[in-house]
């Protein structure tokens, strides 16, 4: 039964010492919200010298005319009776109200309004009134779309930093709760019309239920509990795969390739839901994509590189130059310089093996730069008779698309190759014993390239 200490209770499995904290909550106007409003109201003035301190949001969306102007009256009179912060937001022409979808353009424009509010008055958590009986709503409509094992657990209490210390109580013990403290609230008519598919269940199949079983709700509450604490262990396990499964874990994720096809189809769907993988249909073409195939979620970047799956951050990713200038001109008076990348290069943090290449100062043009690869770029490698195409050259090396995005050619102003750093010297431009004027390339430590 929803009583002011079972509220305060649950409010306090939610957050640590509530009292410390400050909120926001949602507030439309029908019983929950203002049931969820009156409960905090009355914890504030149970306690004393803390920072605890609520706020209320309201949007008058206009879509019922009068009726919507009476629900702000009723949460602004509330506010303004007991000196409680209030924020309204009117739906206006600039709102563009869609002709479809709604309830999808509502839900958008509330959380957008919220974020702000909360960002200006520096509110840790947004409060919402759900309750039991929309828990149920929202599983009835998972299972009709096979939302799996993290759909069927309905709506999370705690879910970053939106709290819904309500859910445990159904909509009954909120309306007895009202009546109890004579708490004004407004009943939204529009629930009645089966003309979403949320109202035709909340209004037909979820009374049909509730005739099967006099505990019915009370029931499924249990369930409900039953799947999110299995739901916790499942991923608990899908984790620990996942660590076994990682190769590499630094500056971006490498995970082997062939071990996680051996998983079962939901544990590779987990894991790549992670990194925004989550059409069914994409899977199977990750695993059977070619060498260096890139794939692109909103925040990660995935390379088949053989047997290994790269899970690159864009978020994280550093903005590289075009080019960096080396060494602008030569000193022709000195027979010698030497350039170290460690030093002159802040922008190449894993540029592989050590190396030092030499040249003849007069077979160049300055300045000397570094760029990144372009189509039809060809140089006469070190060691190798005739010329090659730095692409087939980088086939031949087997190397990964990721390593390729981190290598880079040392050119002179003609555009001429020197190297493929630091892979290998064009031969052209050696040092040899006829050389007077040397430059030297080199990088003196050893970093990990994938």
């Amino acid at each position: 039964m929803l009583k002011k200490l079972t509220f305060i209770n649950q409010l306090k499995n939610l957050v640590y010492e509530p009292e410390n904290h400050t909120f926001l909550l949602a507030v439309s106007g029908g019983a929950d919200s203002m049931v969820l409003a009156s409960l905090f109201r009355d914890f504030g003035h149970e306690i004393q010298g803390s920072k605890f301190q609520f706020q209320v949001a309201h949007i008058n969306y206009k879509l019922r005319g009068h009726d919507s102007d009476l629900d702000q009256k009723t949460v602004q009179d509330f506010c303004e009776k007991n000196h409680i912060k209030f924020h309204l937001y009117e739906v206006s022409e600039k709102d563009n109200k869609p002709e479809n979808s709604i309830q999808l353009w509502a839900r958008e424009l509330r959380y957008t309004f919220f974020k702000e509010i909360q960002e200006k008055e520096k509110l840790e958590f947004l409060v919402t009134a759900h309750h039991l009986n929309d828990q149920l709503e929202t599983f009835i409509i998972n299972l009709s779309k096979a939302a799996g094992i993290n759909g069927l657990s309905g709506i999370p209490s705690n879910d970053n930093a939106i709290l819904r210390p309500l859910l445990d109580f159904s909509k009954k013990e909120i309306y007895q709760f009202a009546e109890e403290n004579s708490i004004k609230f407004r009943e939204d008519l529009s629930n009645k019309k089966d003309d979403y598919l949320r109202n035709k269940i909340r209004n037909k199949i979820v009374p049909m239920l509730m005739e099967t079983n006099d505990h019915f709700l009370e029931n499924f509450r249990k369930s409900s509990l039953y799947l999110n604490q299995t739901k916790d262990f499942v991923y608990k396990q899908i984790q620990e795969i996942e660590n076994q499964l990682t190769i590499f874990n630094q500056n971006y994720k490498i995970l082997s390739k062939e071990k996680l096809d051996q998983e079962s189809d939901f544990v590779k769907f987990e894991i790549l839901k992670k990194y925004g993988f989550s059409q069914e249909e994409e899977i199977p073409k990750i695993f059977t994509a070619e060498n260096n195939s890139s794939f692109f979620s909103k925040e990660y970047q995935l390379i088949v590189n053989r047997d290994e799956l790269i899970f690159i951050d864009k978020s994280e990713e550093k903005e590289t130059p075009e080019e960096i200038v080396l060494i602008k001109n030569f000193d022709f008076s000195e027979n010698q310089i030497c350039i170290d990348l460690v030093n002159a290069i802040e922008n190449i943090d894993e540029i592989g093996k050590r190396f030092e290449w030499n040249f003849d100062a007069e077979k160049l043009q300055f300045p000397l730069l570094l760029r990144k690869q372009q189509d039809g770029d060809e140089f006469y490698p070190a060691g190798f008779s005739g010329k090659k195409k730095v692409s087939k050259f980088f086939r031949d090396e087997k190397l990964s698309a990721l390593t390729k995005e981190k290598i880079w050619l040392l050119c002179d102003s003609g555009n001429h190759i020197l190297g493929v750093i630091p892979l290998r010297q064009d031969r052209r431009y050696q040092a040899d014993r006829t050389t007077q004027k040397k430059i030297t390339v080199k990088w003196t430590e050893k970093q990990l390239i994938r």
